[in-house]
């Protein structure tokens, strides 16, 4: 998954999406076995972690310090782009890494990681608290951090009783829904590129058919998300009423809207949902391979995890974790997302996104 912060608005925290900073930090003796089992905390003290991960990487003022706080140990963060960009940098550096722990790498491009060995295995004891679903990885190279969903929305009053609301991926391509949809590129977009997915889970060999009849429905395709939603969608000022977004875009609706209001004006089509779920790992090569297991411990702690969805505008990884009444009051959750296997998505992804260029904009 991805996002943007700054400016205060749900643009700038909801679009997905670099200086070289920082090296990593100060050795320990600590290689194979958990701090926790080991040395304790006072072994740590003193020495700075380098997290390397996404430019939408954000967290309130004060969250880390509460780590350094508890553990004498100063992290510093280094972005690297988008979440492509940030494997990418990774894997050019792969044993001689820009830092201690990776954080943003996702479902979709999980495989690759996997594949360059980036990570060394660690298994927190926080998993406890995570979800079966979400682990992905069995030999815990990465550590479920958030999950988000990447969703078709629709600008409520556009439609009623002439014209109810669409269900599912099925109906986008009905006729009386003509000139309505607007997608992302996935070539050039994480959300884009998840929406190709839930119709490829949804349709399996037929979602070359279905993009067919989305492009005869008069789709419109952008190459990112703020185009889309602040471009095409009515919430933007343009005139389509159906957008690929994400499952959290109502309640920051209601956040950020001005004037206040005290319902969202979006809905969520749950059925289209294909669920992105971002990890943690710790890089091969790392001096301070203890100082990073107590990071991912800390990534995993419910003063993280309750500081996420209001600033990354994602799900926390934790079940246990308090969402805020925003996301209780207006996020609908899919029962049932789309999901593929990572390592089908690897293996596919090329092939898939010039087939789609093919299909759609050719």
């Amino acid at each position: 998954m991805r996002f943007l912060r700054p400016t205060i608005t749900p643009a700038s925290l909801l679009v997905a999406a670099a200086t070289l900073a920082g090296a990593c930090g100060a050795s320990d003796d600590s290689s194979t076995v958990p701090i926790s089992a080991t040395t304790g905390v006072h072994a740590i003290s003193g020495q700075t972690v380098t997290l390397v991960t996404h430019d939408s990487f954000w967290v309130s003022e004060g969250t880390l310090e509460e780590f350094t706080a508890e553990t004498g140990v100063e992290v510093e963060v280094l972005r690297m782009g988008d979440t492509g960009q940030l494997v990418a940098s990774a894997i050019l550096t792969s044993g001689d890494p820009l830092g201690d722990v990776l954080f943003g790498v996702d479902n979709t491009f999980l495989q690759r990681a996997l594949d360059a060995d980036l990570f060394v295995p660690y298994e927190s004891p926080a998993l406890v608290g995570v979800p079966a679903s979400l682990i992905l990885d069995p030999e815990h190279r990465v550590t479920p951090i958030d999950f988000g969903d990447v969703c078709v929305n629709y600008w409520i009053d556009a439609f009623d009783d002439d014209l109810p609301v669409p269900v599912g991926l099925a109906d986008l391509i009905d006729p009386a829904y003509s000139g309505m949809l607007v997608v992302q590129n996935p070539e050039t977009s994480s959300p884009g590129m998840a929406f190709l997915l839930a119709t490829i889970a949804g349709y399996g060999d037929g979602w070359e058919d279905y993009w067919s009849a989305l492009r005869r429905n008069d789709v419109a395709v952008t190459i990112g998300w703020e185009d889309a939603y602040y471009g095409e969608f009515i919430a933007g000022g343009g005139d389509r009423p159906i957008v690929v977004s994400y499952a959290s875009s109502p309640p920051a609706e209601v956040i950020y809207a001005d004037p206040p209001v005290d319902t969202p004006p979006t809905g969520v089509l749950t059925d289209t949902c294909f669920r992105q779920v971002e990890f943690a790992g710790i890089l091969a090569g790392t001096d301070s391979r203890a100082a990073s297991e107590v990071l991912v411990d800390f990534l995993l702690s419910a003063t993280f995890q309750e500081d996420i969805p209001l600033n990354m505008f994602v799900f926390p990884a934790l079940e246990a974790a308090t969402l805020p009444d925003e996301f209780v009051d207006f996020v609908e959750l899919a029962d049932n997302p789309h999901v593929l296997d990572p390592a089908v998505i690897e293996a596919n992804r090329n092939d898939w996104t010039e087939r789609w260029t093919s299909l759609v904009l050719r």
